[in-house]
């Protein structure tokens, strides 16, 4: 016996059954659980992230912020690095910044690179009255309002996409140390999670001994 599907077409009663079960199955497909993209999320908003740290102003708008993202092994990468960094300094509190960006999906990396070394404005933040008289071990003043800033714009960027996050110096100098943005210095790195409660903040620090 046959009967009219919803579709319009004429079909038997087990045709239909066939049809009915592969259109529940097909449906499922498009089910997307949130914890099985979290990672790949978080991802995805970490590009709109350096793009804000990109466009960010900077000193005499001069482009020469650097803007990278770690992710999967790297961050275990980074990890160790800060392990060793904390057996060669005796800083314990890399000890738990290093387990800390374990708990990240993805890691922001944010730098400069300055081949010249100062910007000619003779301002005399860095300590000297003019650029030429700074020894070139001395960064510019420029170049860490510059990082600041970009730093600040990544940070406006994930709060609006409501991603946890911490600004770290422990992580960025770690990722110095990986030469992660190719001789990039001032690196302050920002991990990246979506959880339901903040990973980076209420953390245990080391007992001291």
């Amino acid at each position: 016996m046959c009967e009219i599907a919803a579709c319009g077409c004429v079909v038997s009663k087990k045709n239909c059954t066939f049809i009915a079960e592969n259109l529940i199955m097909v449906d499922r497909t498009m089910i997307y659980n949130e914890r099985q993209m979290r990672t790949q999320s978080v991802k995805a908003l970490a590009e709109a992230v350096m793009v804000a740290a990109r466009t960010a102003p900077k000193a005499k708008g001069r482009d020469m912020v650097e803007v990278a993202m770690i992710t999967d092994e790297h961050i275990e990468q980074l990890s160790n690095t800060m392990l060793e960094l904390s057996a060669e300094s005796g800083m314990k509190f890399l000890l738990r910044d290093a387990a800390n960006v374990l708990q990240a999906e993805a890691i922001i990396v944010i730098g400069i690179k300055d081949e010249v070394g100062y910007c000619s404005l003779n301002c005399g933040y860095c300590g000297y009255a003019r650029c030429e008289e700074k020894p070139a071990f001395v960064p510019c003043a420029m170049n860490g309002v510059d990082v600041g800033i970009a730093i600040g714009a990544a940070c406006s960027k994930i709060a609006d996409v409501r991603l946890d996050s911490r600004v770290m110096f422990s992580a960025g100098w770690a990722a110095k140390r990986m030469n992660v943005l190719e001789g990039a210095d001032l690196v302050f790195a920002i991990p990246l999670s979506a959880s339901s409660k903040n990973p980076f903040f209420d953390r245990k620090s080391p007992v001291k001994k």
